[in-house]
């Protein structure tokens, strides 16, 4: 049994196609976007939208230095610690925090989640100015938003 030559030329230009249009979609990612310099504001974790405190102190937040160092805040302790960023690909940790008690336990639960985020994170993207914080499986962990430093 022979097959038409037409429908192999009509997979082909469907392929490219898709391809094309996929290649479309992800014109407002950036796969190596620079994340140092910026301060990141936590927006969302595990899905769930994060409220900015009434005191800018008390949230949660980042700043990568380029120098492989993290620092901010989880919103109730300090933290610090290294990163490496090759490409996408983003590792943060170990990290460092105080241990100061945390009067709201909704903040201290937002914390807890944050940290272990930031643990887990393998790599990163930033779409529209928000970096996204994504685990080993392309599960989203995290988004910040950027402010000025």
């Amino acid at each position: 049994m022979r097959l038409s030559s037409a429908r192999p030329a009509a997979c082909r230009a469907a392929l490219s196609l898709l391809v094309a249009a996929l290649l479309a979609g992800c014109a407002s990612v950036s796969l190596d976007e620079p994340i140092e310099s910026r301060n990141w504001r936590l927006t969302s974790i595990d899905g769930q939208p994060v409220q900015p405190a009434g005191d800018p102190r008390q949230n949660a937040q980042l700043q990568f230095d380029g120098n492989g160092r993290v620092a901010g805040s989880g919103g109730c302790n300090r933290l610090s610690g290294s990163y490496q960023r090759n490409g996408a690909q983003l590792k943060i940790g170990p990290l460092a925090s105080t241990r100061m008690a945390c009067t709201d336990q909704a903040r201290s639960q937002i914390e807890a989640r944050f940290l272990a985020a930031l643990e887990a994170t393998a790599r990163y993207s930033v779409v529209g100015g928000e970096l996204v914080l994504i685990d080993g499986r392309g599960q989203t962990l995290a988004r910040l938003g950027s402010a000025a430093p």
